[in-house]
């Protein structure tokens, strides 16, 4: 059973399960019936819980469930899919490789799709934004990169401490979800997280506040109680942590800090790389030259699993199979990500179309916000990362069921999961765009309605601790 009731009173989520535990007959069969995953599936399962049906088939922007109802995709593979679902190009790629009997698993051999891909992956992304990094293939999770990203960090420098930041979100492997903020992650452990320390983000105390300021005071003073670490990792927009965007004056001056203190600087690229803000790399219009680099999600381009380490040349100190990985030659999602590559990043008409989309979302969302005269709602974002603020969780989950409902899937996020967010599909067309939108917007009105009559004439402050009281 999983059922939450927002603080008016309402349903906003309902038992998962559709049909009892008993066996049937096919022909019998309930659609949509998720007994058979409440019955062995473990507890730590969570979409599934807000997106109750059975998912059989998706193609573009569309995923469609057993009873063949449709709904607009505005969730992605939580920023795996950027390219959406079976992309008609990489679908071929990957089935001619198949049809041909390639190789499938290669542990870290020499494969003929794996070189193809870094000669794509260094012709079309690196040498065209001068960049001249190593690549470590890891285990294909973007966790197990950011472990790695962490250890060649600790080895290269001597130090231990990594500083992460306020809202962070790196992963929930031991060594990643110790720089990892929210403490739903943390509890989980079962152990204290180790060898981090945490430093406010870009905007965390308020406007007109520099916290790199205080990351470079801490750091220059040695009475502060900070050892000199190893590396500092940031996202330069904090999905999971509420589309909390960095400035590019932010990071540039965070890059200033870390070259002042000797510190290396990582960024997890995982879910905001791969053309998610504008730019294949979502550091590009700060101009800053990170140490070491993560990606993941979307780099396979078709939701396979694979993840990658950049390094700076001179930070390669690895000994053979010093981190390792059965699953790091996983050669069908190197067919894909250089097929991705090619498709969609041989010129700059790509990086055009984002930013056009993006700004299409960004103005939709911002006349949502508009429409609310009490204040409660605020859109942030950049390019295709955009995010609408709703103060409370159960505002932004109401919403988030009521979207559900009428045929959008889209998730929420931040420290309390009152913002919703918005990793559409980079290639979604303006039709797919313009309905999945207006589904959101409906579902926006018909959940501030539901607020009770009696708060519409408090002031916003009032109005939310009465509601939510």
């Amino acid at each position: 059973m999983y059922e939450k009731k927002s603080r008016w009173g309402e349903t906003i989520m309902n038992d998962i399960s559709t049909g009892d535990e008993s066996g049937c007959n096919e022909s019998d069969k309930i659609a949509n019936d998720l007994s058979t995953t409440n019955r062995l599936e473990s507890n730590v399962r969570s979409y599934c819980r807000n997106f109750p049906v059975i998912f059989t088939q998706a193609r573009g922007s569309t995923l469609e469930d057993e009873e063949g109802r449709e709904y607009i995709d505005f969730l992605a593979g939580a920023g795996a899919l950027n390219y959406g679902h079976n992309d008609p190009a990489l679908k071929e790629k990957l089935l001619d490789y198949i049809n041909r009997d390639q190789i499938v698993h290669g542990l870290d051999m020499v494969t003929g799709a794996k070189q193809a891909f870094m000669e794509a992956f260094d012709s079309l992304i690196l040498k065209p934004r001068k960049m001249s990094y190593k690549i470590q293939f890891t285990g294909p999770t973007g966790t197990n990169a950011v472990e790695a990203a962490m250890k060649i960090a600790r080895n290269y420098t001597g130090r231990q401490t990594i500083v992460s930041f306020t809202n962070g979100f790196h992963g929930v492997t031991l060594g990643s979800v110790a720089a990892t903020g929210n403490s739903h992650f943390r509890d989980g452990c079962g152990i204290q997280p180790q060898g981090t320390v945490f430093m406010p983000y870009d905007g965390y105390m308020g406007e007109g506040v520099d916290t790199t300021e205080y990351l470079d005071k801490m750091l220059t003073d040695g009475s502060s109680g900070l050892d000199h670490p190893a590396a500092v990792i940031v996202e330069t927009i904090q999905g999971e942590g509420g589309i909390n965007v960095a400035s590019q004056e932010w990071l540039r001056s965070l890059e200033e800090v870390c070259r002042k203190h000797d510190v290396l600087l990582i960024v997890d690229d995982i879910q905001v790389g791969c053309g998610r803000t504008g730019t294949f790399f979502s550091f590009e219009e700060a101009g800053i030259s990170p140490d070491i680099i993560t990606l993941s999600k979307s780099l396979s381009g078709y939701g396979l699993p694979m993840a990658v380490v950049l390094m700076k040349p001179q930070l390669d100190r690895w000994k053979p199979g010093e981190h390792n990985g059965t699953f790091r030659g996983n050669n069908l999602a190197f067919v894909t990500a250089r097929a991705a590559i090619e498709e969609y990043w041989r010129d700059a008409a790509f990086e055009k179309e984002i930013k056009r989309k993006g700004g299409i979302v960004r103005e939709r969302l911002e006349r949502l916000a508009d429409l609310d005269d009490r204040g409660i709602l605020s859109a942030r974002g950049r390019g295709m990362m955009q995010a609408l603020d709703c103060r409370t969780g159960d505002l932004a989950a109401r919403i988030s069921a009521l979207a559900f409902e009428r045929g959008l899937v889209i998730e929420t996020s931040g420290s309390e999961d009152q913002v919703l967010k918005c990793l559409i599909p980079l290639n979604i067309n303006d039709d797919e765009l313009k309905r999945g939108l207006a589904i959101l917007e409906e579902s926006v009105i018909s959940a501030l309605l539901e607020i009770p009559d009696l708060a519409l004439d408090k002031e916003v402050e009032t109005l939310w601790m009465e509601v939510l009281a």
